[in-house]
């Protein structure tokens, strides 16, 4: 299977880029062809100009058409992130803003100028997002209502016509152990384990 794995962490060494090699290792130790982009780290150009946003625009930035294409050649996805007052990092918005744009990610009927309900587009079968947070997930829930578990399985891949949607959040991140993060890394490796087997 040819899986992107997405990182959005601006801190080398932080629990979010081991959950991220974690990843990448399981998938290639299982046979899968990985493409990985650390979007700090490659200094992702996160902000959408308003030339971009037509939808026959023509793609300028290659960096852009690069990652384009990579998602449109994804069969599995793997975003990983902290949780910023429940949203993803800025470049993480900035590249779904960029990369997930109509007619590469989902597009509308003819006539339909965006008020309608949109084809997803995205030959994407199964995505997983792995979540950090220093909230405790009973008041995540309960609270603010798990905005990230709306905004990645309706809001995003739902609506890019992605069927099948999993996600972790691992928390108190802050004052967690080494026991406690060698076992949420365990658990990581099992999960990629159970949703990309060997191929």
């Amino acid at each position: 299977m040819n899986v992107l794995v997405i990182l959005g962490h601006q801190q080398a060494g932080s629990f979010n880029h081991a959950i991220a090699a974690t990843v990448v290792r399981v998938l290639k130790d299982n046979g899968h062809t990985v493409t990985f982009h650390d979007l700090y780290a490659e200094h992702f150009p996160a902000i959408l100009p308003a030339e971009e946003v037509p939808q026959d625009n023509a793609f300028v930035d290659p960096v852009i058409q690069q990652h384009c294409e990579e998602l449109t050649a994804a069969e599995g996805i793997v975003i990983v992130h902290p949780n910023w007052w429940g949203m993803p990092p800025a470049i993480l918005k900035g590249w779904v803003d960029r990369v997930f744009r109509p007619g590469v990610a989902y597009e509308f009927s003819e006539g339909d100028l965006g008020g309608g309900v949109p084809t997803g587009l995205l030959t994407t079968r199964l995505a997983l997002v792995l979540n950090t947070s220093n909230t405790e997930d009973e008041r995540e829930q309960l609270v603010f209502g798990d905005p990230l578990e709306a905004l990645w399985v309706d809001c995003i891949f739902g609506f890019c016509g992605v069927p099948n949607v999993h996600r972790r959040n691992f928390s108190i991140i802050i004052d967690s152990t080494l026991e406690q993060r060698q076992g949420w890394l365990r658990e990581v490796e099992a999960l990629v384990n159970e949703l990309f087997p060997v191929s």
